[in-house]
């Protein structure tokens, strides 16, 4: 079986696959440093308040940048001699902090729902304020023409209520109505939208989807890939422009969070190679707000075997570490496992109230052999693993295939959601770092200790002090759009571990240290994407960073998610402003 089942990417490429695929596939890295030579007189003196992440030298009053690497840094008597006539000086207003790195969101897929109305938990805590906000979003929209919602969970709901056609014909009947689960592995729709996908009681399930129904009654709700995009399969399809402001509207939202390097979680499950290709065109036509690092995934359309898809990317010029400062590809993504709150990530024991506790999405022969074609190629394996089972199973494949192979390239689990002491320590001895889904603790923490896992699995929950133990490098990610991308947020959720719903902690063994924590979307995060020249202020490194109105490494954690982000820098030149 092949991790395409769990992407929830088929529903993505049908409407965006065309659009994409148009620009072609030929990658044009723009160089934007280009021949910039880095010379001992700073063309950037920034003074002022800086924190610079770098514990052995904590603060200073000013940085000295030529030829967008940092050269000097200190007190003023630090970067005295480094400055001239040329050199250009600015002092923010506020405390410069290291540029903030997400290393794990999709842009791609998450283009699909960028302007629909949002049904998450966050802006509807109560089931009843779901209905109320699609109610007004049909309101505004003109009679026969789509509504569309995302970020629907019912698991954050008491009882978990079902979205019900019957519930979505009382939002509107002479105007579709789809509402996309947060997991994209589910949908739901009114009559009107089933009505204009053709599909009624007796349309036969396709391959691998669910149409539910009840006495032989659609419900309303379809479930997996194949199902979601029958029901979405009308939906208009956007041009290029539309896209390409997509991409920067999503990565201008990271950068007003203080992010000036991420990590593409899921690169080519649209359109292949045509994805990079547009980065860079867009990238060539004005600088990217963001770096982005991208994971291209093992299962490509068109190519049967890990193999071939391998070979496809390499053929295209796509090869470790290929691109430019601000599109650079870095690792080769698979997914070994589903959604927690879903009930579909590979537990070792059962969910609570079932007889299952879900399912690995590859046979042990299968993966090993997604896992040897990247490694063939010296990828570094980015692999999803949510339940101790798909932990363990990722596990002992590595431990099978890594020793003998190249060295050095920080091989990742993502989310690594549910783990034991074995297994850290495991991770650790293999050359395996976790990146956890730090929010799933503060959103979903009180449902997986109440209805999902039980209150022992779910203190086990992004066990981000337990990786320190083990000696690991952890770090904290969004998966955006499943969380939005706030890293002060996930910092301080790491910190203080308190649940949105009750205010408890959950697993206090687990809180991290303020220091470990903002290491984890710094220097961590940013050794995680190979970007070793990021995450810090220090001579040599990058001038990545953002102006914020308090200093993380001195304020109480409890107020990090309160820092506004006024300005962020790439290579010393502004990137967004607020």
């Amino acid at each position: 079986m092949s991790d395409a089942c769990c992407a929830g990417a088929p529903t993505s490429r049908a409407h965006l696959n065309s659009t994409i695929a148009s620009v072609g596939e030929a990658i044009t890295p723009a160089n934007h440093v280009g021949d910039q030579s880095q010379s001992a007189t700073a063309d950037l003196l920034v003074v002022g308040r800086i924190a610079t992440g770098d514990p052995e030298a904590p603060t200073a009053e000013a940085m000295a940048v030529s030829g967008g690497r940092i050269i000097g840094i200190g007190s003023f008597a630090d970067v005295d001699g480094l400055t001239g006539p040329g050199t250009r000086t600015v002092a923010p207003d506020g405390v410069v902090i290291p540029g903030l790195i997400e290393p794990h969101a999709h842009i791609w897929v998450s283009l699909l729902t960028l302007d629909w109305t949002d049904v998450s938990h966050v802006v509807c805590p109560r089931f009843d304020d779901v209905v109320a906000a699609l109610k007004l979003a049909a309101a505004k929209t003109q009679p026969g023409q789509y509504v569309l919602a995302k970020l629907f969970d019912p698991s954050l709901y008491p009882g978990e209520p079902p979205l019900t056609r019957d519930i979505l014909d009382r939002v509107s009947t002479d105007r579709p109505v789809v509402v996309l689960n947060a997991s994209m592995h589910f949908a739901y729709g009114n009559s009107a939208a089933l009505e204009a996908a053709g599909i009624s009681d007796r349309t036969p399930e396709p391959t691998g989807g669910v149409l539910q129904k009840i006495d032989g009654r659609l419900t309303g709700a379809v479930g997996e890939a194949p199902a979601v995009s029958l029901l979405l399969a009308n939906l208009p399809r956007p041009d290029a422009a539309d896209i390409g402001n997509g991409i920067r509207q999503i990565l201008t939202e990271f950068a007003s969070q203080g992010v000036t390097s991420m990590r593409e979680g899921m690169t080519g499950t649209i359109a292949g190679v045509s994805e990079i290709a547009m980065l860079h065109q867009l990238n060539g036509a004005q600088r990217l707000p963001v770096r982005v690092s991208t994971a291209q995934f093992s299962t490509l359309a068109g190519h049967t075997t890990p193999a071939d898809v391998a070979a496809a990317w390499k053929a295209a010029g796509v090869t470790p570490f290929s691109g430019d400062e601000m599109v650079r590809a870095d690792a080769w993504k698979l997914v070994a496992d589903g959604s927690n709150q879903g009930r579909s990530g590979y537990f070792s024991q059962p969910y609570l109230g079932e007889n299952t506790g879900g399912h690995a999405n590859w046979t042990p022969e299968s993966l090993r052999e997604v896992m040897r074609a990247g490694l063939d190629d010296g990828w570094q394996l980015m692999i999803h693993t949510n339940g101790d089972a798909a932990v363990e199973f990722a596990l002992q494949a590595a431990e099978e295939l890594l020793p003998g192979t190249a060295t050095g390239l920080r091989h990742r689990f993502e989310h690594a959601s549910v783990t034991t002491d074995d297994q850290l320590a495991r991770m650790a001895a293999a050359g395996i770092s976790p990146s956890f889904l730090m929010d799933h603790v503060y959103y979903w923490g009180a449902a997986f200790r109440d209805t999902i896992l039980g209150p022992e699995r779910a203190a086990r929950l992004d066990r981000v002090a337990s990786a320190y133990r083990a000696g690991l490098r952890p770090s904290l990610h969004s998966d955006y759009n499943v969380t939005k991308v706030q890293p002060l947020h996930s910092a301080k959720t790491a910190v203080l571990r308190r649940l949105e719903a009750d205010g408890t902690v959950l697993g206090p063994d687990e809180c991290a240290t303020p220091e470990q924590a903002l290491a984890a979307i710094t220097t961590h995060a940013a050794w995680q994407i190979h970007a070793d020249d990021r995450g810090a202020l220090r001579v040599g490194m990058r001038a990545d960073f953002a102006v914020v109105d308090a200093d993380p490494w001195t304020s109480d954690p409890a107020g990090w998610d309160g820092i506004t982000v006024h300005e962020t820098y790439i290579d010393g030149t502004a990137a967004f402003s607020s």
